[in-house]
């Protein structure tokens, strides 16, 4: 199941450059991730200081 981005999320970046595919962008007022793409390797959420990236 993909990673998903919640409202905390302060648009730091932090999450984009840890995903090896490529698979999180910068959206209308937050980050994104693209669940087609997305490994659930976890990486994202480990680099979020917000805390704001979690698995659904």
């Amino acid at each position: 199941m993909a990673y998903q981005i919640s409202d905390a999320c302060i648009s730091c970046g932090s999450c984009a450059g840890e995903c090896p595919v490529g698979a999180i962008s910068e959206g209308d007022g937050k980050y994104q991730i693209d669940a087609g793409a997305c490994l659930d390797c976890g990486s994202c959420a480990g680099a979020c200081p917000m805390g704001a990236i979690s698995q659904e």
